[in-house]
């Protein structure tokens, strides 16, 4: 074997083994396989345990729900831990696999519970649990549902039935001093509005609904000064 065969090997060793620590930094876990100019590494050994949402994780999986966990079952579960970032990503159905799978009915279905009225009119529904909003006018739902971020603990969201009585387009808040563009308020102080980092950064507003600014300019154009919202649920941590 040449000198420069022997360095390519070593390079691309050192090269996933940087991938790896960074992967790790981020608190992220490798795709199934990660090929940097040689052969895949292998995805973590699928586990032969039965998780307790094996039966839920099967159902919304597509697959038979007996509530005992197979290879086939495995696989299917690590996939979507993988593709969803979730560690270990081994098909285990545990609490957080669920968790995410919840969200993703939710976001298929939102109002699917029937918890945000449909007797309204058109209505903001603002789910706390999931994080999720979106504006339905009787069943139909018109926008949505989009991630946002709600009150943390100390500051929660005020949950019940609101109306919109205030709207900025490019408000400051003098509480705070940060920019709250496209504000719209419902309840004493509390609004939608659109912020510049990220919805899903921890540990959640000081009351408000924040929203990316996309979504929150959607809402300025459907929405405006007498309609209504509702807020239910609990944030997880709160």
């Amino acid at each position: 074997m040449g000198t420069r065969s022997r360095d390519n090997k070593t390079a691309r060793r050192v090269t996933a083994r940087r991938l790896g620590v960074l992967l790790g930094t981020l608190g992220l876990t490798a795709p199934l396989t990660v090929a940097i100019g040689g052969a895949a590494e292998a995805a973590p050994a699928c586990t032969t345990r039965t998780g307790p949402y094996q039966r839920e994780a099967e159902t919304f999986l597509g697959r038979v729900a007996d509530g005992e966990q197979s290879p086939a079952d495995c696989k299917a579960i690590q996939d979507f831990q993988t593709s969803h970032r979730i560690t270990p990503n081994i098909g285990f159905a545990g609490p957080l696999t669920w968790a995410a799978m919840r969200d993703e009915i939710a976001r298929r279905n939102p109002n699917a519970d029937g918890k945000c009225p449909v007797n309204k009119g058109r209505v903001a529904c603002v789910d706390l649990t999931h994080q999720l909003s979106w504006i339905q006018d009787g069943k139909a739902v018109k926008f949505g549902p989009v991630p946002v971020r709600t009150g943390r603990a100390g500051y929660e969201t005020r949950t019940g039935s609101k109306k919109i009585y205030w709207r900025s387009v490019n408000h400051w808040s003098t509480i705070y001093k940060v920019r709250m563009p496209y504000a719209q308020f419902f309840d004493g102080g509390q609004a939608f509005h659109a912020i510049e980092g990220s919805v899903w950064s921890p540990p959640g507003s000081h009351g408000c609904v924040n929203m990316r600014i996309g979504d929150a300019k959607s809402y300025w154009s459907l929405l405006g000064n007498g309609d209504n919202v509702f807020v239910y649920g609990r944030k997880p941590g709160t």
